[in-house]
């Protein structure tokens, strides 16, 4: 931590756009009480920014080039990286952590929005929202809505979460107050910790089996890749709505493909591999397959959410405390 009075030398990375959407000029002057810092220069590309020998912080987003250990010898007053974002894991390098450098991210202000899409989404797709809206566009008319969609409602219908994460964690605690059986799988949570959630731990293909929604909300790791693969899919009960707010790597998308098509199955999607999908990819037009480009994190004004976490963050480094938000090398093997 800083141990003296003066401010110490701070500098944005990331991309222009990110600065100028995160940063106003508000968090600006907020910004300037604590450290020293020129709200113009914004490195990019760490190679076009001359003198980096003073930087004590680094203030990373998204578009921030990796701090490998090149980067980090020209940075030798280099203390603490707080990030105004979410994961840590595309701009910071095991030389950040062999040299010792303090890390905060904002994931947990960026877990708000993802979850509250979730639910949103969840709420929908049980009351069939988009299906009927659909039909009733079509027909003009006040029809039997119950006995066109049988099952319709939210009423003790069981919801699976897939990965006790900031946003999965999130999730629970805002269903928490809905009649929802709510059931968790996640490797490395027992049943206690889930109790203390709301939810009722289950192994995984135990959740895709029973649930009316099933939300994925596990990192992109190796062994996670296509975690909702064929097999899995085919586990889904007719009718249920799979929602993925997570990783789009997180589902085999030909297999996914082919289930919605079938009619079997509902879907929300708004991470894809790849991203952007292919402009023929069935799933843009498919009735039941609600596709979004990628909105469910921090957008408009939700972004002084994760700005406000950021400062939050300067400031407590600048007065001698512990970031609030602080990563942990170990805990990135199993995290976004």
């Amino acid at each position: 931590m800083p141990s003296t009075p003066s401010r110490p030398r701070a500098l944005f990375a990331m991309g222009r756009r990110h600065r100028d959407a995160l940063f106003p000029g508000t968090a600006v002057q907020r910004l300037t009480r604590h450290v020293d810092i020129d709200p113009e220069l914004v490195a990019e590309d760490f190679d076009r920014v001359p003198d980096l020998a003073a930087v004590e912080v680094l203030i990373t987003s998204w578009g921030c080039p990796p701090l490998d250990d090149a980067v980090l010898a020209r940075m030798p007053a280099l203390k603490a990286v707080v990030h105004a974002a979410g994961s840590v894991k595309h701009h910071v390098t095991d030389a950040c952590w062999d040299r010792g450098l303090l890390v905060s991210t904002a994931a947990a202000a960026n877990a708000v929005p993802v979850a509250e899409y979730t639910v949103a989404a969840v709420l929908f797709a049980n009351k069939r929202v988009l299906a009927i809206g659909d039909a009733y566009r079509e027909h003009r008319a006040a029809l039997d809505w119950s006995a066109r969609f049988p099952g319709l409602g939210n009423y003790r219908r069981t919801i699976g979460v897939v990965g006790a994460s900031l946003v999965g964690r999130r999730v629970l605690e805002l269903l928490r107050p809905f009649d929802f059986d709510l059931l968790v799988a996640d490797p490395h949570l027992d049943a206690g910790s889930a109790r203390s959630l709301g939810a009722r731990l289950v192994d995984l293909d135990e959740l895709i089996a029973l649930g009316d929604v099933v939300s994925l909300h596990a990192p992109a790791l190796p062994e996670t890749h296509h975690l909702m693969d064929a097999r899995r899919l085919a586990l889904l009960r007719d009718g249920t709505t799979l929602i993925n707010t997570g990783r789009g790597s997180l589902i085999d998308h030909d297999a996914l493909t082919a289930e919605a098509a079938s009619g079997r199955i509902h879907a929300v999607i708004d991470v894809t591999d790849p991203e952007v999908l292919p402009a023929a990819s069935p799933l843009y037009s498919l009735p039941n397959v609600l596709l979004t480009p990628h909105i469910a994190g921090s957008l408009g004004g939700e972004l002084m959410r994760i700005t406000e976490s950021a400062l939050d963050e300067i400031e407590r480094y600048c007065g001698g405390q512990e970031f609030a938000h602080p990563v942990a090398r170990a805990a990135l093997a199993i995290s976004a």
